[in-house]
């Protein structure tokens, strides 16, 4: 067998294609591009985490809704898969780093895409902390020498706050390391810790269902909460667990120029990474379910913890402990990743401050460091929000997911107007292989106003101002408003962040096409 030795290798070959897909949206190859289908996966699922958010937030479903709140998994997941469609559909067609932001501009203009992605970057940020602190949970219950500070491992007091920043802090120093070395380690240590995770949530499914002490009618059950009057508002309640998990399994579109042939790999991975979490997670909620020891208070506040510890004991249990910690890191590593790719896509346009420094590109890792060091350090400034007040925090994280639901409407809302005006139309209809990029064909508008309407609604239902949920002690009654005030907050420095009078170097029309610079365009804009 002979080999051509001009032909390039396979890898070449394809990061090269890519590139020049790139180039036709005016932007060059900085980016190294080395990511596979399952490292594009893992950047979805590890964002995800739910051995992490359930972990943390089964308590807080069961204890407004009873058993009965695993229906909510169920709503929750349709309408989000309403929304991986669309992403799917767009991502095949903007294959660009800071998909919400490049999305939402090329559907709904610049003021809509530079907020889409000022609600995305803030959400992440504060996001990135919140999986952070989450170590506290798990890191002294394996080992009690991990309770540097104190003797207190409670979230709620002082020594377990300030313990949760320490344990925070080196886990953000650590994964911004990782994002400084490159996209490749990123990438090694995620697909590893991904493979933990689903080994993990593996051996949880199988624990909890060996070990069932009821069927699966449990479902049906509305517990104690079902008892008191308007359980319809319980129900709803209690969808808020939910909603805080299923988020960020579009990062396989904010890795786009770093991964082999994405507009074919992503809109797959962002489907898939949406459904294989929703699987494992509401296969964990009802084998819980079935196998806690009790459906009453104590399983509203043990959580999954409570029923891992009765069926598990001691040994088991802290290996699958290690294993959520292992979810932590490489969820806050994705959460970060994404981020700092969501900055430097929005910096290389010139739409940020500081954006000729946000946006380098450090030539031998092929990444945009400065992005990840400035993103950890906010990170941490964030954490030490937690030892002044841990109420504080936990509501700052929780309606940060509202930013989350906003920015996908800055894609979704768009995106249905467009439709009506004949979208998608123009641009290619294959990838650079000849396959047929993914498209939602005649069912398209069906699908974009399920997603919209069901991205309206739950951004009502996670900003409405509960005091149940936001300040459930009654100390501090301005938290309840947390949610609404939390967004004026971030739209008012948000405009005042806005780069006015200030001409877009990418500038697209008609929320589809873009326009190349030329020399008759820079001779029109120079006459302006």
């Amino acid at each position: 067998m002979t080999v051509d030795a001009t032909q390039p290798p396979p890898d070449t070959a394809r990061s090269g294609a890519d590139a020049d897909d790139l180039s036709d949206f005016g932007y060059d190859q900085q980016l190294h591009r080395s990511l596979g289908k399952f490292a594009s996966f893992a950047a979805g699922f590890s964002f995800v985490s739910i051995l992490t958010t359930i972990f943390q937030l089964f308590g807080l479903g069961f204890g407004f809704g009873g058993p009965a709140f695993f229906w909510t998994w169920v709503i929750v997941y349709a309408g989000q898969f309403m929304v991986a469609l669309c992403f799917a559909e767009i991502a095949a067609r903007y294959p660009l780093s800071g998909a919400i932001y490049q999305w939402s501009r090329r559907l709904g203009g610049e003021v809509v895409g530079w907020f889409g992605g000022w609600f995305m970057m803030i959400a992440q940020i504060v996001t990135a902390a919140a999986a952070a602190i989450a170590l506290q949970v798990v890191l002294p219950s394996i080992w009690s020498g991990f309770q540097v500070i104190g003797d207190d491992p409670t979230l709620t007091t002082s020594s377990g706050a300030a313990n949760a920043v320490l344990l925070g802090t080196v886990l953000l120093v650590l994964v911004t390391i990782i994002n400084c070395i490159g996209i490749d380690w990123m990438s090694r240590v995620n697909s590893i810790g991904v493979t933990c995770e689903l080994i993990g949530v593996a051996a949880v499914i199988l624990a909890l269902f060996t070990h069932a002490r009821r069927g699966p009618g449990v479902v049906f059950d509305t517990g104690l909460p079902g008892q008191q009057p308007g359980y319809v508002w319980a129900f709803i309640c209690s969808g808020l667990m939910a909603a805080y998990v299923m988020v960020g399994f579009g990062s396989a579109g904010e890795l786009a120029e770093e991964t082999h042939n994405p507009r074919r790999v992503a809109p797959r991975t962002i489907r898939l990474a949406l459904t294989c979490s929703a699987i494992g997670g509401g296969l964990i909620i009802l084998g819980a379910l079935m196998a806690a020891p009790t459906l009453d208070e104590q399983l509203a506040d043990g959580g999954l913890p409570y029923v891992l510890d009765s069926i598990l004991g001691g040994f088991w249990g802290k290996v699958l402990l290690a294993d959520v910690a292992i979810a932590v890191l490489i969820c806050t590593l994705a959460i970060q990743t994404a981020c700092s790719r969501l900055m430097y896509s929005m910096a290389r346009d010139g739409r940020l401050p500081f954006s000729k420094q946000l946006a380098h590109v450090n030539q031998r890792t092929g990444t945009p460091i400065l992005p990840s060091i400035l993103i950890g350090v906010l990170c941490m400034l964030i954490l030490l929000v937690n030892v002044g007040n841990a109420a504080i925090f936990a509501t700052l994280a929780s309606v940060c997911i509202v930013l989350i639901y906003l920015a996908y409407l800055a894609v979704t809302l768009p995106m249905l107007y467009r439709r009506l005006q004949g979208w998608p139309h123009g641009g290619p209809e294959v990838d650079s292989d000849g396959h047929k990029l993914f498209t939602l064909g005649r069912f398209g508008f069906v699908v974009n106003l399920l997603a919209v309407v069901y991205g309206g609604l739950m951004v009502v239902n996670l900003a409405w101002p509960r005091a149940e949920v936001f300040n459930p002690d009654g100390t501090m009654p301005i938290l309840q408003w947390a949610g609404p005030i939390t967004i004026a907050a971030v739209v008012l420095v948000g405009v005042a962040c806005f780069p006015r009078n200030r001409i877009h170097p990418k500038p697209v029309t008609d929320g589809d096409r873009l326009i190349r610079p030329t020399a008759t365009t820079d001779a029109t804009e120079e006459s302006r």
